[in-house]
């Protein structure tokens, strides 16, 4: 299951830059039973070593916008720190369902954007190039705080704000997403938030899986592979919600009950 979680993901990464974060804490949460902010760290670097396969791919077609990127890097390195500490001090508590669910709605929130066209103005970056570092802070946040967003929200701003083309934008985004990567990783790993053995299997079925998406990413029309993504990472996000809102309904009755007084009955005599 993790191996085809991996390749899946990554197959989805090398076509549209979207997945990373997007697919695979929902996955390692909800198949594989890891607690939520274990999935991120190890969804972190696993991100980070399929966008660093697939980078090659797209630099060496020059399909990436490097002011665009550093302009993207300027707010969102920042928020990637805050987003990485809201994350440890909100998950004491490794199982916390309100992790879970702030994941949930992030993911649900962000990918629902790319079914707004009346939103979009490819010319916004061009003509206000000075706001993208403070319209990545928070995309810094989310992927702080879920490993989400640097593909997904990413992804939606330069492909809806911007004059770039498709394969500009998805290399513009994995470079993007690759530098978040690589800090976040360093954060996760320094706080001991990896499963090590799940990450191996994510990475046996990733690297085939990224290579065969960058080779068919020519060919497969990418803003329709997009929308399909966005339409299952807003069903992932819900799940996560459902699941997180269970969890802590559960642990409030259970609380609710330990708080009630206990009689004990009355001893019969003889």
């Amino acid at each position: 299951m993790q191996i085809l979680i991996g390749f899946l993901v990554a197959l989805a990464m090398g076509l549209t830059g979207i997945g990373g974060g997007s697919f695979t804490v929902p996955a390692l949460v909800l198949l594989v039973g890891l607690p939520a902010s274990m999935a991120v760290g190890t969804a972190f670097v696993y991100a980070g070593a399929m966008r660093l396969l697939a980078a090659p791919f797209y630099l060496a077609g020059k399909h990436f916008h490097s002011r665009y990127l550093w302009l993207l890097l300027r707010g969102a390195v920042p928020g990637l720190l805050f987003g990485t500490l809201l994350l440890r001090m909100l998950s004491s508590d490794a199982k916390s369902p309100i992790v879970v669910i702030l994941l949930g709605l992030l993911l649900a929130g962000s990918s629902s954007v790319t079914f707004a066209p009346r939103a979009q103005y490819r010319g916004f970056a061009q003509k206000n190039s000075k706001w993208l570092p403070w319209l990545a802070l928070p995309i810094g946040i989310e992927a702080g705080f879920s490993s989400a967003g640097a593909g997904a929200l990413g992804t939606v701003l330069l492909l809806n704000y911007s004059e770039m083309t498709p394969p500009q934008v998805v290399g513009t985004d994995l470079l993007f997403g690759l530098v978040l990567a690589v800090i976040g990783s360093a954060f996760h790993w320094e706080f001991g938030s990896i499963s090590g053995a799940v990450l191996i299997r994510l990475l046996e079925g990733g690297i085939p899986g990224v290579v065969l998406g960058c080779i068919l990413a020519r060919r497969v029309p990418a803003r329709k592979l997009k929308l399909a993504i966005a339409t299952i990472a807003i069903f992932a996000g819900l799940q996560l919600v459902w699941m997180g809102s269970r969890r802590l309904l559960g642990e409030h009755s259970t609380a609710s009950a330990a708080s009630l007084p206990h009689h004990p009955g009355t001893a019969k005599t003889r």
